[in-house]
């Protein structure tokens, strides 16, 4: 009975999802509607709901609650009880290797193909693992956390005594079991940023010197500008965005960290800025770029029935256009950090390739961070110049 009823609730929730909203902002409005809803309630309905998702957009053909046992099955490795009672047979072999449950679910449904769950595996950077890729779909990502330098003996003494399995992966970086309450165990925030692996490893291209003036030009809420300021405290910096809302969050992250000294600014730089900052020049711009986000999928898989291909040119003729229009505010032989989380050709070596030939900036080195070897985010990065005098 309490599968049936899980099974109702995961309907429920499908039914009044509205698509285009990520499901993390879905899921709190709908638990504060059903409060009757306890912890393990909801903790099971969002684990069914995001191995639905999982799936990607394999067996459409199939009713939602099979696609939905097909899921499970693929995306757990331990035991459960909704599971075992609409499959026994195949929650005996949940703990299966993932390419015998393939098979299974293949034997099973002549029509299932692992590239259709992710249907653009053609499109993607060079380098990556197609089928690595795909199968890293129907496993969680990691919790990453970033501490601040001093403060790492603190964070380990506390997971430790909560008994928090973790992984020191280096450089301050540490890799927990996704959902661990951080919030429940920290009441002091300023010990460490939550920041994906991949998203720390772009630092390593990031290279500053004493006093340099840096622009951060997509900041966001200053994940990479922390980085950076960690590397070199010297630094002068700028930070920009097109939304006032997400740079106060920038704000409070900044004081948390100890960073006081910089400049922020509101931009668009899908238009000119050389009225704003005609008398800025930078010995080091980072564009984490806006993208497609193809590489975060594996946090969030709804995004991949929500995608249209057309977007990966869209998004392309956007990165290239605020490349070229901030890239004129570096002096001669410094770089460009050019960050994206997307996965796909199109948004990372297409658009480096453009910033070489059109725009005239010298290739430094560029990478493809594949977190999927990780539970991490994958990410591509390129460290570019313009050439010096």
């Amino acid at each position: 009975m309490k599968a049936i009823n899980q099974l109702k609730t995961f309907q429920r929730i499908l039914e009044a999802y509205p698509a285009e909203t990520p499901l993390g902002k879905f899921l709190p409005g709908f638990y504060r509607q059903n409060k009757q809803m306890g912890s393990t309630d909801r903790r099971i309905a969002n684990r069914l709901v995001y191995n639905y998702f999982r799936l990607g957009r394999a067996l459409p053909h199939l009713p939602v609650d099979e696609r939905l046992f097909v899921a499970e099955f693929l995306c757990n490795t331990q035991l459960n009880s909704f599971l075992q009672h609409f499959k026994p047979d195949w929650a005996a072999c949940v703990g299966f290797p993932i390419d015998e449950k393939l098979a299974m679910i293949k034997a099973a449904y002549t029509d299932f193909n692992l590239e259709d769950v992710f249907p653009w595996i053609g499109q993607l950077s060079k380098g990556i693992d197609q089928d690595a890729f795909l199968k890293s779909f129907f496993t969680q990502p990691d919790l990453f956390i970033h501490v601040h330098n001093g403060y790492d003996h603190l964070v380990k003494a506390v997971l430790a005594k909560a008994e928090v399995v973790f992984k020191d992966e280096g450089n301050g970086c540490l890799s927990l079991p996704n959902g661990t309450r951080l919030e429940n165990l920290f009441p002091i925030q300023h010990w460490f940023e939550v920041q994906d692996y991949s998203s720390q490893q772009t630092a390593n291209y990031f290279k500053p010197q004493k006093w340099d003036n840096w622009w951060d030009a997509c900041a966001a809420s200053g994940g990479k500008s922390l980085l950076l300021f960690e590397d070199e405290p010297t630094i002068k910096l700028v930070v920009s965005d097109i939304r006032e809302s997400i740079l106060t969050n920038l704000d409070e992250r900044f004081q948390s960290a100890g960073l006081t000294k910089y400049q922020k600014k509101i931009l668009d730089l899908t238009q000119n800025v050389d009225q704003t900052l005609h008398d800025y020049e930078f010995d080091g711009i980072i564009l984490d770029a806006p993208c497609s986000g193809s590489g975060t999928w594996g946090r969030t898989p709804e995004m991949i029935a929500q995608f249209d291909e057309h977007k990966i040119e869209f998004f392309q003729r956007l990165q290239k256009t605020i490349a070229a229009n901030v890239v004129k505010f570096l002096k001669p032989g410094k770089p460009l950090i050019y960050i994206t989380c997307s996965a796909f050709k199109g948004e990372n070596e297409d658009v480096v390739d453009y910033l070489v030939k059109e725009l005239g900036l010298k290739m430094e080195e560029k990478k493809v961070l594949k977190g999927y070897e990780h539970k991490a985010d994958t990410m591509f990065v390129a460290r570019l110049s313009p050439p010096a005098p």
